[in-house]
């Protein structure tokens, strides 16, 4: 977002490109922690992602709590295969995928679909099926570019062809 004093507040569009690339650093990180995951999970962090889980599937959840929800379960992943502090390279590169996702959470108007995915990689990870974890992982973090295809063939305007593009000044109401 762009502040401008005494003009208005602007929001760029969402960048395919940057959201392709933070999809490609996500996906490769989170892949590859499955493979460190140990043989013998510790039991604290099963149960918090248990939980998590719990919470994310709670009737009437909002998209901003599901999202952090999301977050958290995915740090979690992280955590469990010893590599917590891979999620800040994450974050750093996901700004355009989070805006993305939200954008699709939104537009699928119910998480449960997302969180059912959750519960199908925490399965295979506590059972130890590690091809059926990857599998579910993959499936899941690459949902996200449908729902994204969707919603610009719907709103072509929110997405920039052209990162050097400066964004469109649209109904931009200044406070005094």
């Amino acid at each position: 977002m762009q502040v401008f004093p005494q003009i208005g507040s602007f929001v760029s569009r969402v960048d395919p490109v940057r959201v392709a690339d933070a999809q490609f650093v996500r996906e490769a990180v989170e892949l590859a922690s499955l493979d460190d995951l140990p043989a013998v999970l510790d039991p604290d962090l099963v149960e918090d992602l248990r939980a998590n889980l719990d919470e994310q599937r709670r009737a009437g959840i909002s998209i901003e709590d599901f999202f952090s929800l999301d977050e958290d379960f995915h740090q979690g992943l992280l955590k469990l295969a010893g590599h917590a502090n891979a999620w800040t390279t994450v974050a750093s590169a996901k700004g355009h995928l989070d805006r993305a996702r939200r954008l699709g959470l939104y537009d699928a108007q119910s998480p449960d679909v997302f969180a059912a995915q959750h519960v199908e990689i925490f399965d295979a990870v506590t059972s130890g099926d590690l091809t059926s974890a990857r599998a579910a992982m993959r499936t899941h973090l690459r949902a996200v570019f449908a729902d994204i295809e969707r919603i610009r063939a719907r709103s072509p305007e929110l997405f920039s062809s052209d990162p050097t593009t400066v964004p469109t000044r649209r109904n931009v109401v200044v406070w005094e």
